[in-house]
C-alpha cells in the first residue's frame, strides 16, 4: 500500500514538472509592449505554438512592459546572455538591422501596400543586415503607421518649430527627420516620455495611434497631425549565438510559427490603429490635417532631404535610390491613395 501511494504521489509530481524537465531550449524574450496590448497577446499565441509542436522542449520565458529596460538595455543584455530575444522597433533595428531602417524613412509611404511591396523586394538586404550583426529575424512585426501629437495645433512644418518635441534616444531616424525640418528635438528614453509630458518638459511626441493609448501618452497631448509621419517597422530577434545553440527541426518550428503569428501581428496592428484613431477623438484629441497640398509637399521635402542625410550612415544611397524609385512605380501602377 505504501508502495503504491509513493507511486502515485512520485507520478503526480511527475505530471507537474515534465513540461518543465522536457524544455531543453528555453528562450527568454522581453519587451517594450506592455502586458494585455497586442503585441504580447500574440506573443503568447506564438509560445504556446512552438511548445506544442516540439512537444515542449521549446518555449519562452516573457518579460513584457519594459521591465528588463528600454530597447537598448535589452540588447545589451542579449549580448551578455542575460536575455536571448526581444521585440524591437525603430530604435532596437539601428543595431541589429542598420540597413532595414530604410523602412522607417519619414513620409515615404503612403499605405500600406506600399510597405508590403518594399518588404518583399527588398528582403534579401534586410535579411543579410541580421545576420551580418549576428541576430537572426523570427518575423516583422510592424507597428504601423506612426503621427505627431503636440499639445498645440500643428499643420504646417512651421508650427513643428515652436513645439518641445520629443526624439527616442540615440534614434538617427528621428534626429535626421527634425533635422531636416529645423527643430531641435529632446532626447529620451521611451520609459520616461509619460513623465516628462506630465513635467510639460516636452508636450509633442510620435507614435501610433494604437500605442500612443496602450502607453497612455495620449492623456497628456491634444492635438494629432493626420499626416503620417512614417512606417514604424518592427520585429522579433534571437541572437544568432541561442538560436545556433537549437537543433534545426526545431529551429524550422519556430522560424515558421514567428513569420506566421508575426504576419498575425501585423495585421491586428493595422486595424487596430485604424479603430484607435476614433477612439482618440472620442476622448478629446483634435486630428488636424495640412491646409493644402504644398503643405503635405512642404512635409515630403523635408522627409527626402531627411533619408539622404542617412544614406552612407544606416544605408547605401544605392539602396536608397532603389527603394523611392520602387515606391514611385508602385503608386504609379496602383494610384495609391494615403493609408
Amino acid at each position: 500500500m505504501k508502495i503504491n501511494k509513493c507511486f502515485i504521489l512520485f507520478t503526480l509530481i511527475l505530471s507537474f514538472t515534465y513540461p518543465l524537465l522536457s524544455q531543453q531550449y528555453l528562450i527568454k524574450f522581453a519587451t517594450v509592449a506592455p502586458e494585455g496590448s497586442t503585441w504580447m497577446n500574440v506573443m503568447k499565441e506564438y509560445d504556446q505554438a512552438i511548445r506544442k509542436e516540439s512537444n515542449g522542449q521549446l518555449g519562452f520565458r516573457m518579460y513584457p512592459g519594459g521591465v528588463q529596460g528600454d530597447e537598448k538595455d535589452l540588447l545589451r543584455k542579449i549580448r551578455l546572455g542575460q536575455l536571448h530575444s526581444a521585440g524591437v522597433t525603430g530604435n532596437g533595428l539601428t543595431t541589429v538591422a542598420p540597413v532595414a531602417r530604410i523602412m522607417d524613412s519619414p513620409f515615404l509611404f503612403k499605405s500600406y501596400n506600399e510597405v508590403d511591396n518594399i518588404y518583399s523586394l527588398f528582403d534579401k538586404d534586410f535579411s543579410k543586415s541580421f545576420s551580418d550583426n549576428d541576430f537572426v529575424n523570427l518575423g516583422w512585426a510592424e507597428v504601423g503607421f506612426v503621427y505627431i501629437f503636440t499639445n498645440t495645433p500643428v499643420r504646417v512644418t512651421d508650427d513643428l518649430k515652436g513645439v518641445k518635441m520629443w526624439m527616442w534616444e540615440g534614434d538617427p531616424i528621428a534626429e535626421a527627420t527634425f533635422k531636416s525640418i529645423g527643430i531641435h528635438p529632446i532626447p529620451l528614453s521611451i520609459t520616461d516620455v509619460l513623465t516628462s509630458l506630465q513635467t510639460k518638459l516636452i508636450d509633442g511626441i510620435y507614435i501610433s495611434p494604437y500605442a500612443a493609448i496602450a502607453l497612455q501618452w495620449f492623456s497628456r497631448v491634444k492635438y494629432m497631425l493626420d499626416l503620417p509621419l512614417a512606417d514604424a517597422a518592427g520585429a522579433v530577434i534571437i541572437s544568432k549565438k541561442k538560436f545556433d545553440q537549437i537543433p534545426n527541426n526545431l529551429q524550422d518550428i519556430l522560424l515558421r510559427n514567428g513569420k506566421k503569428y508575426m504576419q498575425k501581428l501585423t495585421q491586428l496592428s493595422r486595424q487596430e490603429n485604424a479603430k484607435a484613431i476614433e477612439t482618440l477623438k472620442k476622448k478629446g484629441i483634435t486630428v488636424l490635417s495640412p491646409p493644402s497640398e504644398a503643405a503635405i509637399s512642404s512635409y515630403e521635402e523635408n522627409g527626402k532631404k531627411a533619408r539622404h542625410l542617412l544614406a552612407g550612415k544606416l544605408y547605401t544611397e544605392d539602396l536608397l535610390n532603389k527603394v523611392e524609385a520602387a515606391v514611385t512605380e508602385f503608386r504609379k501602377k496602383n494610384n495609391t491613395k494615403t493609408k
